[in-house]
């Protein structure tokens, strides 16, 4: 039998919780780290609908990327899809657990490695490395692919490597792309970083409008979606408990928890 501390121990040796940024909430949100693991359902986000998933697959321990609390709560009432999860999760005796930013900041077993292996990179580092801490700690990676593309031949590798329907890419790029930076999720602030780097394309999601005007035509930029960028972290995830714990089930959510939706 495994607790959920042990769960706990091995994820945070991967991904340190003081790994994470200060406005995040990774960890343990909801449970008690001594309750027996019974199965673990892994997911982007956690929703009612991804708690009931859990409650029909039998189990009481939920693995998300994002945290289900961001933000400090006043009240605990049935309003809102956030408060709802809480009131399902406790009721039903389940545990939340996050590893957020904390995964973002690894190069080993992180959320961008699961990226750039995807897309094919090869010679990856961290792109913008943490002050005091080694090369492996920061934000964002950079790596180079296999072969130089053109523009066309480069979105669609992006398009069907990382399981996107929509990008939003610099119009004005012309160049070939070899040297390929990168972060999941919100990335726009090492826009300027990868430039310094002379990174052909920067991939990564919730560009500003204005942001697409900063490259002076020397860096493509896609914006590929939040959770299009991010998806792969329920594998990525997946992948480290199911092998290294073989007495309970772990299981992807089936639940798609994109929020966005495109006409």
């Amino acid at each position: 039998m495994n607790i959920i501390q042990d769960l706990a121990d091995y994820l945070e040796q991967i991904a340190p919780l003081d790994l994470q940024e200060s406005y995040d909430n990774s960890g343990l949100i909801i449970g008690n780290t001594n309750w027996i693991i019974k199965n673990v359902l892994v997911a982007l986000d956690v929703t009612e609908a991804v708690i009931d998933e859990a409650i029909e697959l039998g189990c009481n321990v939920i693995v998300s990327h994002h945290p289900l609390i961001f933000k400090g709560l006043k009240r605990i009432s049935d309003q809102n899809h956030l408060d709802r999860g809480l009131i399902k999760a406790i009721k039903n005796d389940i545990a939340i657990y996050a590893i957020h930013t904390n995964l973002d900041n690894v190069l080993v077993h992180g959320v961008n490695e699961k990226i750039a292996s995807t897309l094919g990179l090869s010679d990856i580092q961290i792109l913008k490395p943490k002050s005091n801490t080694n090369l492996n700690i920061g934000s964002g990676l950079v790596g180079f692919l296999p072969n130089k593309l053109n523009v066309n031949e480069f979105l669609i590798h992006v398009k069907h490597s990382l399981n996107t329907n929509l990008i939003k890419y610099t119009k004005s790029f012309n160049g070939e792309i070899g040297k390929v930076a990168l972060c999941g999720g919100s990335g726009s602030f090492l826009l300027q970083e990868a430039m310094f780097q002379n990174a052909d394309a920067f991939i990564s999601a919730d560009f500003k409008y204005h942001d697409f005007f900063e490259t002076n035509d020397q860096t493509i930029i896609l914006d590929i979606g939040h959770f299009e960028s991010e998806q792969h972290t329920i594998g990525l995830i997946f992948d480290l408990i199911s092998k290294k714990f073989t007495n309970f089930a772990s299981h992807c959510t089936k639940i798609i928890t994109n929020p966005v939706q495109y006409f």
